[in-house]
Parts: structure tokens; sequence; C-alpha cells
């Protein structure tokens, strides 16, 4: 068979058509299993099955266009139908509509991975290590002023202590003093600081009494533990 014969069989078997829907439709069930099966939490080896099916099957969608015909009677072998058949016209259209239906769920496909794997980022983005501390600074409940530096000193104090505490993430002092104490937005301070735990406190000195009042808070949920 002549080049030339060859390829205008494979243009009256409709063989290219087959390849370009094939293509089409393979892609979307590619972009369907990259895009929406981990979203759903299906194995990846289902979505690596779905990928290999896809290209094994398009030298066998190949051949089946070649070798057989979808006529009004049924599927026939290629031999046995009559070229000149009004079965064998072009349906322009209908390709037109293929090729736009393929166009459509590729973008909404597209916005769907993008949404996804926003929402994936912003979800990593949010975990906090359950081992991570920040002690805000301390109230003074004292009429003196003075007493200021004793509430920062317990404050220290507590932060040295809890660095010694092993795979226990502590925020230094310098970190937490723009914060005071007892604040209205613990998960923005969480976020900020990278933290998963507050402890917020007051020290109130009389004489030779001190009393320290000190409040372990879970800084996403703002309860206390």
């Amino acid at each position: 068979m002549r080049i030339d014969n060859f390829f205008a069989e494979l243009k009256r078997r409709n063989v290219y058509k087959v390849a370009v829907a094939y293509a089409i439709v393979g892609w979307l069930l590619v972009q369907v299993a990259t895009q929406v099966f981990p979203f759903l939490e299906i194995p990846n080896w289902i979505v690596r099955l779905v990928i290999v099916l896809v290209a094994a099957g398009f030298p066998v969608a190949l051949v089946i266009a070649w070798a057989f015909e979808l006529t009004p009677e049924g599927i026939k072998r290629t031999e046995d139908v009559d070229p000149t058949a009004s079965a064998r016209q072009p349906r322009k259209y209908t390709w037109i509509f293929v090729v736009i239906l393929g166009a459509a769920l590729s973008a909404g496909l597209f916005f769907i991975g993008r949404f996804t794997a926003r929402n994936t980022a912003g979800a990593a983005g949010t975990e906090l290590p359950a081992k991570s501390i920040a002690v805000l600074p301390f109230d003074n409940l004292s009429r003196d002023p003075d007493n200021a530096f004793f509430a920062e000193g317990v404050q220290d104090e507590i932060l040295t202590r809890l660095a010694k505490v092993a795979d226990l993430k502590v925020i230094a002092r310098t970190s937490t003093q723009r914060f005071k104490s007892a604040p209205e937005n613990l998960p923005d301070i969480a976020q900020q600081l990278g933290i998963a735990n507050i402890l917020e406190g007051s020290v109130q000195k009389a004489n030779d009494q001190v009393r320290v009042n000190v409040q372990l808070i879970n800084a996403l949920t703002s309860a206390h533990l």
C-alpha cells in the first residue's frame, strides 16, 4: 500500500477522529485522577493505574478503529461496509461539540485542581506542633508599678524551666512582648507564633506575700487545659 493511500485509508476509517476523541477523553480521565482523586483520599496507586490504562488503551483504540466500523446496523468489519454509505459522512458538528465539551471539562477540572491544591496547602499551613508553647507577659496586679519587673522575672523563670523540657518548642520572650496578657484573639497569636498552647497569668505582690495565677490554654480552641 502506497503511503498516500495509507493516510487516505486512515481518514476513511475515521482513525484520526478516534485518535482525537480518545486523546480528549483520556486526558480528561487523567485530570480527574490526578486532581480529584487526592481530594477524595483515593490511594495513589489507583491514580497511577488510571494513567497506565489510558496510555495502554490508545493503540488498542486505533486498532479497533482501523478494523471495525460503527454503522446503523451495528459494529461491522470495515471491509464489509460500503465506503459510500451515508454513515461514513463526516459529522462536523458532532466533533465541534466534542471539542467544546472537552475544553469546558478541562477548564473545570483545572480550577477544581487549583482550588483543592490551595485548600490542601492552607490546611497544611494551619497545622501547629502540639508540643509548642508561648508564655505571654504576666499582668502586674499590684498597686506598685515597680512590681512589673518582678512579673517579668516570673515570666523569665517559667520560660527557663520550660526550655529544659525535651521536644518542647518554647517561644522566646522577645517574640511575645508585643502581646498583652489575656489577649482577645488567641488563634491569631497562635498562627503568628506557630504554637498550639499559650501560658498566661498574673502576679500580685503585697508586702511579703506573692500570688501567681497561671492558665494554660489551647490557642486554637481557647479551651483551658
